[in-house]
């Protein structure tokens, strides 16, 4: 039983509530603790992750995996070296802030998983509230650093799981964001079929030559809050990196700085310069739109996920089914502001989203729980996973097996991943993300770029206070 708590409480609009904390014994709730029931012949594990079984349900496919195969296969492998084991699986299947309130509840009371499934976004939250502890903590050093799958994860990808240098997971999933274009259309406009822009100047030439096609919307750039967190991954984050800074550093949020000016304006020359649609970005269906018009021919480019190419013009199975997409649906990396401006020099940027798996530091069998949590995000697991739905896993040697047969889905693999940043995994975060989307909807709206900074920093420093945040004036 862990002495302190920091979070007991509820969560209220998605950010975690600190409550009181919990008096227990004088036992140390991790490290000297990992080697607790090391040797036990028999034993029970619980995990949970927001899926569940049934036709239609969320996340169908990963529980019938983990029911199916992952369970099962790690029961057999267990009663093979003569250890009695049942692994229970705790089904939710609900909104994303439901499942992150029910897990804090159940954290709060002791009562979670033993094994759990959390977004990597709330890594730093559930960590700074003492409900998660660093993977060395909760298992050992040693068994942790053991394990052959770091060898397969980038260190890029690692971080997803990581907050203020400590493991506190393994992640399960990730993706990539770049700019994907029509070659059609951009023959047509007198463009290459294989471009890759390498500043911002660049992409605003494409788009101004698309300009010139008749019906044709040169770009889409998520803004404004109907475009939710979109606004933020796909739009505002890569083009912030891109000018050498990040949102978060050094305990700051960036506020009106240059930076954030530059990128403000680049939302403007879009929309006050006729080449974006500014009413997509007001709607709630505007981003199912542009999806719709891209593969109709009527948007050029847009910056989106993979998802984008796995599930919305995916020829088969698509909301905006795309039969060509393999032969007119190109892709480029999204480049710095100019050459070498990105972030740790960067010439090219990305963001990644997704989530990964925790050992509670609360269970009984910490070991155990490690084993479980390892053997589900083996090479063979993750294979079994995925073969039905290839898509970009966490490990290289998946990736080189399973993504062999779609390019696109291998450069995410290859060239995306290894310079990909992630959102900050703070409580903060969700209301900065808000802030962010109106200031982009103000612009397109046509507010000056440095008065909708400004009114960005406001509430920022309302949110945070003035010491945790860079302001525009130093």
């Amino acid at each position: 039983m862990r002495t302190t708590r920091g979070l007991v409480g509820t969560i209220l609009a998605g950010t975690l509530i600190v409550a009181s904390c919990v008096g227990g014994d004088d036992e140390d709730p991790a490290g000297g603790d990992a080697e607790r029931n090391a040797d036990a012949e028999s034993y029970t594990l619980r995990v949970m992750s927001n899926a569940a079984l049934g036709e239609g349900a969320k996340n169908a496919e990963e529980a019938m995996w983990i029911t199916e195969y992952v369970i099962p296969e790690f029961e057999a492998a267990q009663e093979a070296e003569g250890i009695d084991v049942t692994v229970e699986f705790v089904e939710r299947g609900v909104d994303d802030d439901d499942y992150k309130n029910k897990l804090a509840l159940d954290m709060g009371a002791e009562e979670a998983a033993d094994v759990i499934a959390i977004d990597g976004i709330w890594v730093g939250e559930f960590a700074a509230a003492q409900e998660i502890a660093p993977l060395d903590d909760t298992v050992g050093a040693d068994e942790v650093s053991a394990w052959e799958g770091w060898d397969q994860i980038p260190d890029t990808i690692a971080s997803l799981m990581e907050f203020d240098g400590d493991r506190y997971g393994v992640p399960a999933g990730t993706d990539g964001r770049v700019i994907y274009y029509r070659k059609d259309l951009f023959q047509q406009a007198g463009l290459p079929a294989d471009w890759q822009p390498t500043s911002w100047q660049e992409i605003l030439d494409a788009a101004e030559a698309l300009g010139e096609l008749p019906g044709v919307t040169p770009m889409q750039l998520n803004a404004g809050t109907a475009m939710t967190e979109a606004t933020t991954m796909q739009g505002f984050l890569p083009l912030l990196n891109g000018t050498g800074v990040e949102l978060y550093a050094d305990g700051k949020w960036q506020g009106a700085t240059p930076e954030v000016v530059e990128v403000l304006e680049m939302y403007a020359t879009v929309y006050s310069g006729g080449l974006g649609d500014p009413n997509l970005q007001k709607t709630v269906k505007g981003r199912d739109d542009s999806f719709l018009k891209f593969a109709d021919g009527e948007i050029g480019m847009l910056i989106e996920s993979d998802y984008f190419w796995r599930d919305v013009v995916n020829p088969r199975t698509g909301v905006a089914p795309m039969d060509n997409r393999d032969d007119v649906v190109g892709w480029a990396l999204i480049p710095a502001q100019e050459p070498g401006s990105g972030i740790e020099g960067k010439d090219f940027l990305s963001l990644s989203g997704g989530g990964g798996w925790v050992v509670n530091p609360d269970t009984e069998y910490p070991q155990q729980a490690w084993d479980f949590l390892t053997f589900m995000l083996s090479k063979e697991a993750l294979l079994e996973r995925l073969a039905n739905e290839p898509q970009v896993s966490p490990r290289t040697d998946v990736n080189d097996e399973l993504l062999r047969n779609d390019p696109h889905l291998a450069f995410i693999a290859d060239e995306v991943l290894p310079i990909t940043d992630f959102r900050p995994a703070l409580e903060e975060y969700t209301d900065v993300s808000l802030f962010i989307q109106e200031a982009t909807l103000d612009v397109v709206n046509g507010a000056d770029p440095a008065e909708a900074a400004q009114t960005y920093e406001e509430k920022l420093i309302e949110r945070v206070g003035e010491d945790a945040v860079v302001t525009g004036s130093g």
